[in-house]
């Protein structure tokens, strides 16, 4: 018996919300190579001092290269003491990126994220 697996792409379409997607999908100046960039070729990064852990990032993201969790403590402590009270009102949560190898650079996180708090970082040039 063949055991079916849910691929990829199926299961980031039934966790995002269709409204954010389609929102974000509108912005025409996304940065980024509108998911065309080869694998390795970008990197995201959240700024910790500016993420409010919202998670329209891992909303929108078709490769589930992000997740928002609770910030490490040594993280916590090595920032300064007003960004730290707005994460401790927000529950200490900020977006992280555990998958980033699978990014596209499609730039939708960039879009959906309130704070602005991702940049997309070239990190090679790619074939």
């Amino acid at each position: 018996m063949v055991e079916y697996t849910e691929s990829l792409y199926e299961r980031s379409v039934r966790a995002r919300d269709v409204v954010k997607v389609l929102h974000a999908a509108k912005d025409a100046p996304r940065a980024g190579e509108n998911c065309r960039a080869a694998p390795l070729a970008y990197r995201p990064q959240v700024d910790p001092r500016s993420c409010e852990g919202k998670a329209d990032c891992v909303t929108v993201c078709p490769y589930n290269v992000f997740e928002v969790r609770k910030i490490d403590e040594d993280q916590y402590r090595a920032l300064p003491t007003r960004v730290r009270l707005k994460l401790w009102a927000h529950g200490k949560k900020i977006a992280y990126t555990p998958h980033a190898d699978a990014c596209r650079a499609c730039g939708l996180c960039l879009v959906a994220c309130p704070e602005k708090a991702i940049t997309l970082v070239r990190i090679g040039d790619a074939a």
